[in-house]
């Protein structure tokens, strides 16, 4: 799938004069966290984001600066970051290194992208021209709409069988060792070495990715640790706590 398969083509829009006010309102009315910036002709010139509003002066939460780093910082930056903090227009605060797509560009290339460089969103442009824009909530959509694979195909448990050990010898770390695998009914039944859970849980969803699968039944064996046992990474929550106001020191 490409680009202009999944993107909204029914774009906000602002000017570099229009006040950043506006463009809260406007991202709150269309639930939407970013907007791209045009000129008069249709030319994409920039973006505001939810992350280029929310360092403001008027809510106290633009940086706070050391004297020693004022002191050595370059003004060049310090100026820029002063306007961004403080400008009143999305010429101001809008960010104008804008990654931007083409229709034609395959969603695999635009997740790489949004991986990458860290991104929620990117432009459609065509001749220069804004056409539309895709979020990861599209990808998201296209995987709702896209048909399960079994609702498709009915393959007989050989066809199975066939297919997961094809895609098994795909992966890195291949069968597993003194490995088979019986297909009874659509059940995959997976027997043989399997150094770690971790290793066993890309073996079950590969097979679970198989149309027709059923379900997958695990009798491998490992030397350590039982077989149910899976390598999870622990969650963690960082809650950042308020710090006090560091008194600023006499210049």
């Amino acid at each position: 799938m490409e680009a202009r398969d999944v993107m909204t083509t029914h774009v906000v829009t602002v000017t570099p004069e229009t006040d950043i006010r506006n463009i809260a309102r406007i991202m709150i009315e269309h639930h939407i966290s970013g907007v791209p910036v045009t000129d008069t002709l249709g030319h994409l010139v920039g973006i505001v984001t939810d992350g280029d509003l929310y360092r403001r002066g008027e809510l106290g939460t633009d940086r706070q600066r050391s004297s020693w780093l004022e002191l050595f910082g370059l003004d060049s930056k310090l100026a820029r970051e002063y306007v961004g903090t403080h400008g009143h227009t999305a010429a101001d605060v809008m960010t104008t290194r804008v990654f931007a797509v083409t229709p034609e560009t395959p969603l695999r290339q635009i997740a790489d992208l949004f991986e990458r460089e860290r991104i929620r969103r990117v432009p459609v442009v065509a001749n220069g021209h804004l056409v539309g824009i895709l979020s990861r909530a599209n990808l998201v959509q296209a995987l709702v709409s896209t048909p399960a694979e079994d609702a498709r195909l009915t393959l007989s448990d050989q066809q199975i069988r066939d297919l997961v050990i094809a895609e098994y010898k795909r992966l890195p770390w291949g069968m597993p060792s003194e490995g088979n695998v019986i297909v009874t009914g659509a059940v995959v039944h997976l027997w043989g070495f399997v150094p770690s859970g971790v290793e066993l849980d890309a073996l079950r969803v590969a097979a679970e990715g198989i149309p027709g699968v059923k379900r997958f039944e695990d009798h491998t064996f490992r030397y350590f640790g039982d077989v149910g046992d899976r390598q999870r990474v622990p969650s963690e929550l960082v809650v950042e706590e308020p710090t006090a106001a560091t008194p600023e020191q006499p210049r």
